[in-house]
């Protein structure tokens, strides 16, 4: 039965990826394989699939998938007009499954996703939005970065990471909304919250949470992940939790995460009753904390995780394989300055040399890039739902190769090579502490 319900699946895609370029018009139903689980198609853009148990799905024995603009796939709305279907935990979206047997002139790689707390859709990779609050070598263009969303959510990329302090960040999505309603309802959007410790009364959490609403332009965050700076003050963060909790119930919150909390305070954070679906981490080849406690913690409660740094701020790419010296012009970006600081931490310039040309290896053999490699490296590990990449929108277009992530899987092999490596490092739960402690005294 499992293998019927994804075969009808993959058909279901292939129904809205065949024919991208012409559009719905063109699409021609003639071009696909027969199959039972499909029971009409037609030029007009709708096609109605049946499943044994559609129950389980929470739809009905026929359930419409309608072909957007674009030619793809697309799963019924929601009550909020937001595109949202589950299926055994992961969340089927747009190109999210690669159709069996389609040919790679027909189908573009599709990016795959994963969903939190069962319902929110989240692209395996993320668009990070932190290079908009500026130290990132260029001077952010509204224009330019809402036509390189736009770009983005075309290809697949529909999920963006961002925050309260990451420049325009937030208001851009809601000229992206303004702009692009149909591709705004195909996406997601996660948002911060950083606050000073201090009191957190009812009146300070909500004006926050108004904050976010309005810049967004949008009457629902989907998911609101926030940071606190000092553990010692557990109160005050519980106290802030609960209102925002309270929020969740009434409908201004979606989904409510945290950002860089340690497994201990993330764990009393639920103990203490608080709906928390997720941590955003750092989490890379080079930063492997979270096995040790976190991602053990999240896989027993069903919880996931947010990882950033993956790629080490573009340390984890080609460019960097064989370079023994690092001028001023390699540290460009406010990015570089962190994660160089992680890797001298970790092991140094050396032995990141010698993890670079084993991800190099690895790479020529799939026919990937360094950073493919690292990429796929933190997506295949426990519980994360996606890895935040980070993107200079309207200034660099790395989606055409942040794509090929989702062409090969490291096998045994590959992740061998990179344990022999990694093995070699210090032990950063020992230098740093747990997740997070890099940005707080520990209490």
């Amino acid at each position: 039965q499992s293998h019927l319900i994804l075969e009808m699946f993959h058909r279901a895609f292939l129904l809205g990826l065949l024919g991208l370029s012409a559009g719905v018009d063109a699409f021609s139903p003639a071009s696909l394989p027969a199959h039972p689980s499909i029971r009409s198609a037609s030029s007009t853009g709708s096609c109605q699939v049946s499943m044994q148990d559609p129950s389980s799905a929470g739809l009905s024995s026929e359930t419409p998938f309608l072909l957007d603009n674009m030619g793809r796939a697309q799963p019924p709305v929601d009550n909020e007009g937001r595109r949202r279907v589950t299926l055994g935990g992961a969340v089927l979206a747009a190109g999210a499954v690669l159709p069996k047997g389609a040919s790679a002139e027909a189908v573009k790689t599709p990016v795959t996703f994963d969903s939190i707390d069962n319902d929110l859709p989240c692209a395996k990779v993320l668009t990070g939005m932190w290079q908009l609050s500026g130290g990132h070598g260029y001077k952010p263009d509204k224009t330019k970065a809402i036509k390189a969303m736009k770009e983005s959510v075309e290809k697949g990329f529909t999920t963006f990471d961002l925050a309260d302090h990451y420049g325009d960040a937030e208001p851009i999505t809601s000229l992206f909304r303004t702009k692009y309603p149909e591709l705004w309802r195909e996406s997601q959007f996660y948002t911060k919250w950083v606050p000073m410790p201090g009191p957190m009364p009812r009146e300070v959490v909500e004006r926050a949470v108004d904050r976010r609403l309005k810049r967004m332009g949008t009457e629902k965050l989907d998911l609101l992940q926030f940071h606190w700076w000092d553990y010692e003050t557990r109160d005050q963060y519980l106290e802030a939790m609960g209102h925002m909790q309270d929020m969740v119930n009434e409908g201004k919150i979606g989904h409510l995460a945290v950002t860089n909390f340690d497994t201990r305070n993330f764990k009393a954070s639920r103990d203490a009753g608080i709906n928390l679906v997720s941590n955003q981490v750092q989490f890379s080849l080079i930063d492997q904390r979270p096995l040790q406690k976190m991602a053990p913690y999240c896989v027993d409660n069903d919880l996931k995780l947010l990882a950033y740094g993956t790629v080490c701020g573009g340390f984890l790419s080609d460019e960097y394989v064989g370079k023994a010296k690092l001028s001023r012009q390699d540290f460009d970006t406010a990015s570089k300055g962190k994660y160089y600081n992680m890797i001298e931490m970790w092991g140094g310039w050396p032995l990141f040399q010698d993890l670079l040309a084993t991800l190099k290896q690895i790479g020529d053999k799939h026919g990937v890039s360094v950073t493919n490699v690292a990429t796929r490296w933190a997506i295949e590990q426990p519980a994360v739902a996606g890895a935040i990449v980070g993107a200079r929108l309207g200034l660099t277009d790395h989606t055409d190769s942040n794509l090929k992530v989702f062409t090969f899987q490291l096998d045994d092999d590959d992740k061998a090579k990179i344990a022999a490596v990694t093995a070699k490092s210090n032990d950063l739960m020992k230098v740093v502490g747990d997740c997070g402690d890099e940005y707080r005294r520990r209490g």
